[in-house]
């Protein structure tokens, strides 16, 4: 697979569509998508490889497709949005979430839905954030610009 796209992705009925170039035909993309649950590994499409079964020749048709699929399909009674803090940088996906006075994050790659986080509380956003990027940094000792994106 392609890396996912996540600076395209976007929440929805409890959902982060994240989409991908599944294949070119000629030389127009076909896209596809890939799911992540509020829910986690309890929710029936987590990490989902597009369960509608269509795939579309643009990033706006293939989030239309997801979400009309998960208008009818989602397991999420009441969504929490906890999608709305999400970064990307170099092409990973950081989320990161509050619980009380403490913060914690999700980390994945550019090219799968293996959640590679370390297990570490932080008592601010921007502790999280800092952190996930200086260790990023680290390999390529490169300086780029973290994108909030929701």
């Amino acid at each position: 697979m392609t890396r996912l796209l996540y600076e395209y992705s976007i929440a929805d009925c409890g959902h982060l569509i994240i989409p991908y170039v599944f294949g070119t035909v000629d030389t127009d993309q076909i896209y596809s998508y890939q799911l992540l649950s509020e829910l986690g590994h309890r929710g029936n499409l987590h990490k989902a490889h597009n369960p509608a079964g269509i795939h579309s020749s643009s990033l706006e048709g293939i989030i239309a497709i997801a979400k009309e699929h998960l208008s009818i399909h989602s397991d999420v009674e009441e969504s929490l949005d906890i999608f709305k803090h999400r970064y990307t940088y170099r092409e990973n996906l950081i989320i990161i979430y509050q619980m009380a006075d403490k913060f914690f994050y999700d980390h994945y790659k550019p090219d799968n839905l293996q959640n590679v986080a370390a297990p570490k509380i932080f008592k601010s956003e921007q502790a999280c954030i800092q952190w996930v990027k200086s260790g990023l940094d680290r390999p390529n000792q490169g300086s780029n610009v973290l994108d909030f994106r929701r």
